[in-house]
């Protein structure tokens, strides 16, 4: 299918041809058939990707800050390697559109295949000849509403929820400074719900087009104070609805002086915020950011999860703003057809891109599309790969399931510096970042589906990079196909897909799995397991990890998705403890600070037990700094000490002498190692790199770190 992306790094917008997105439980995949381009956002993402790097950073100082001290803790190759992948991922344009449904997944409530919507969200209503859209981002499209006014919904919802909070009544005087497209569609709404409305803007033409949506009175910039002072008759006007795009603050402070004693002024656009203190305390005017379309959004769990807000308590949650627009629109109260200036076909998306950031006139620029069938081919080819035939067994041939940041800024760039696989397919649910992975790193194809990948014969081994709650049933269907599986860690978040991957390992001929505990093979690493296993006496070892606090709706803290961090991150350094003492803990013992709202069972003491005596310290801790190093280990056993310094230093004492290893430039932490570990196995048919009963092992006694936090008990493991 065709779709509009944006290349931050080099700056250009392109139409690619990329796979259909996948759907997940509780969306439709919706067959596109008008999108909006929004000249605010859309037009800012596009001319920042445009600006060299001195530019970017100027815009974006806070970012500056983040990689000096990425640098400073990792080094600079590690840290210019990480950027240079951020900046070159694609992004997809686009976040207010309407179509029809073809597809439905299970979990999928008051939809079906067939039904006209409109949709909403950055990530799912994209410029593309299809989408996958979650339920709360869906509204119903009346019968007598074409798609092209339909299209316009999100746009509509964000002014719709920007007069809500004005809190405007029936006869109000309401003032709307910036008549762009949002500001246009905010006179229509409060004319409306029976308001008069100023219209207030820079240019003559909007100002004309003003009256047009239901202005009573309309003026340029010049004449407003002079127009609201007889508008509303010397009194002031109940609410300002800001709905400019500028860093100025003139808009913040003209609409200060036109607002009434205590009236209500929403910033609906981005504005400079810089209050006149004197007007604003003289007033006592109430200065209300709009948060977009209104409550839900930002949400993961109404956006993603489709969780309602009970209407009793929450009456204007944004689908219902979504379905109150095309109400309006339905009702004739709102007419959006005068604000469409353009007409684009998705094959010539660019010009919409050229015209927002050019000098040309345009209001409501529509990417149109044809009534285009759902492809039957689920593979995209990479035509410029290089061209291999693979035969079944032939040659080491890699599929590569998730093309997350993780695989396109650690993984894949190793798969490429090792060499010897073959890269056949590599898959993600919305195709995106899978077709840009091909591109990059050779792949044969790209798709969303993973049955691209197990139904291949060729594919031999496959990499599992996905979210934490698919590994396991991905690990044993990729087994039932016969192919070996290096995943990237854990390979369970609960007892029971733990006991299904335990059964699994138990039969005979069964394919290889590595886990990708890659620190455990890591140059350093290496060193000091040689400097410490001539010990004849158990050791003691302190693994600190400043892991920095995640925000409340990351995936790796939902426990049905991610696990939380002990299991999901927690894994690695209960697993480095066990590689240097050779042999899985025995008991564990956690305590953790309060979460108070702010943490999530991420600031703990693991103290471990193995059979030999020797104890193991992991202090997980998110409440720290990003600017101090994250890992530090150290190691103490008969008459030696060695100190781990994040991945770039390993100091050894003995004797009283001290030996130093070292990395300069950059961190290492085992990922190339790790993966020609896994290769070298399967090729040379050797034993699993790392034992399995130690990757159960590792799994087990994160298991039950948690369940000691939670208890406040040893456990057992």
């Amino acid at each position: 299918m065709k779709q509009l992306l944006q290349n931050i790094k080099s700056g250009e917008t392109q139409v690619a041809d990329v796979p259909v997105p996948q759907p997940t439980n509780g969306s439709a995949l919706v067959r596109t058939a008008a999108s909006l381009v929004s000249a605010g956002t859309e037009r800012m993402v596009v001319e920042f990707a445009r600006q060299g790097l001195i530019g970017k950073a100027q815009s974006r100082p806070d970012l500056v800050r983040q990689v000096l001290n990425k640098a400073k803790r990792e080094g600079f190759l590690s840290t210019l390697d990480a950027a240079k992948n951020r900046l070159d991922q694609p992004m997809a344009l686009g976040y207010s559109s309407a179509g029809t449904i073809i597809e439905v997944t299970p979990g999928l409530k008051g939809f079906r295949a067939g039904d006209r919507v409109a949709c909403a969200g950055g990530g799912h209503a994209v410029h593309a000849e299809f989408a996958a859209v979650p339920q709360n981002l869906m509204a119903k499209i009346p019968d007598n509403v074409d798609f092209e006014s339909a299209a316009f919904t999100t746009i509509g919802a964000i002014a719709m929820q920007g007069f809500r909070l004005g809190e405007a009544q029936v006869g109000g005087r309401v003032a709307v400074i910036g008549l762009g497209l949002l500001g246009l569609l905010a006179t229509g709404i409060a004319a409306a719900a029976g308001c008069q409305v100023l219209g207030i803007d820079l240019d003559p033409e909007r100002v004309k087009l003003a009256k047009k949506m239901g202005a009573a009175v309309s003026v340029t910039r010049d004449l407003a104070v002079e127009a609201a002072e007889s508008f509303s008759q010397g009194k002031g006007v109940d609410v300002v609805l800001i709905c400019a795009d500028t860093q100025s603050n003139d808009p913040v402070e003209l609409a200060g002086e036109i607002a009434r004693d205590r009236a209500k002024i929403i910033a609906v656009g981005a504005v400079g915020l810089s209050i006149p203190r004197k007007i604003y305390y003289t007033k006592e005017l109430d200065l209300i950011i709009s948060r977009s379309y209104g409550p839900g959004r930002y949400d993961l769990d109404y956006e993603e999860n489709g969780q309602d807000y009970p209407i009793g308590y929450v009456r204007w949650t944004e689908n219902r703003n979504m379905t109150a627009f095309l109400d309006l629109v339905s009702q004739k109260r709102l007419d959006v057809s005068p604000l469409i200036t353009h007409h684009i076909p998705i094959e010539e998306g660019k010009k919409a891109y050229i015209l927002i950031t050019g000098k040309e006139t345009y209001l409501g620029v529509l990417l149109t599309y044809g009534d285009q069938p759902l492809p039957t081919e689920k593979r995209f080819p990479n035509l410029a790969a290089p061209t291999v035939r693979v035969k079944p067994g032939d040659i080491m041939a890699l599929g590569v399931l998730g093309a997350g940041n993780y695989a396109l800024s650690t993984f894949l760039p190793v798969v490429k510096k090792t060499g010897m696989v073959a890269p056949v397919g590599i898959i993600s649910a919305s195709g995106v970042s899978a077709h840009h992975a091909a591109q990059k790193y050779g792949f044969g194809f790209a798709a969303s589906d993973p049955d691209t990948l197990y139904n291949d014969p060729a594919i031999n081994m496959l990499a599992i990079l996905t979210r934490h709650d698919l590994h396991t049933d991905q690990i044993l269907k990729a087994f039932e196909h016969g192919k070996n599986v290096y995943c990237e860690k854990p390979m369970a978040i609960n007892m029971e897909q733990l006991d299904s991957i335990t059964s699994a390992l138990q039969k005979e001929d069964q394919p290889l799995l590595m886990l990708g505990f890659n620190r455990r093979f890591a140059p350093l690493a290496k060193h000091l397991k040689a400097f410490i296993d001539r010990r004849q006496e158990p050791l003691f070892a302190h693994y600190r990890v400043n892991a920095n606090v995640l925000p409340a709706d990351h995936w790796l803290l939902d426990p049905q998705v991610g696990g939380g961090r002990i299991i999901g991150e927690g894994c690695h350094f209960i697993d480095f403890l066990t590689f240097l003492v050779g042999d899985n803990p025995i008991e564990v013992t956690t305590q953790g600070l309060p979460d108070q709202g702010k943490y999530n069972e991420d600031n703990v003491v693991m103290n471990f037990k193995f059979p030999d005596g020797s104890l193991g310290v992991v202090s997980y801790l998110a409440n720290g700094d990003k600017s101090f190093p994250k890992e530090h280990l150290e190691v103490f056993t008969g008459g030696r000490v060695a100190v781990l310094h994040d991945w770039r230093k390993l100091e050894m004492f003995e004797k009283g002498k001290r030996s130093v290893k070292r990395h300069r430039f950059q961190q290492n932490k085992g990922h190339q190692d790790a993966w020609g570990a896994f290769l070298d196995a399967v090729q040379e048919k050797k034993t699993p790199p790392i034992p399995y009963e130690q990757l159960i092992g590792v799994t087990l006694a994160s298991f039950s770190a948690q369940e000691s936090l939670r208890s406040g008990e040893s456990k057992p493991i």
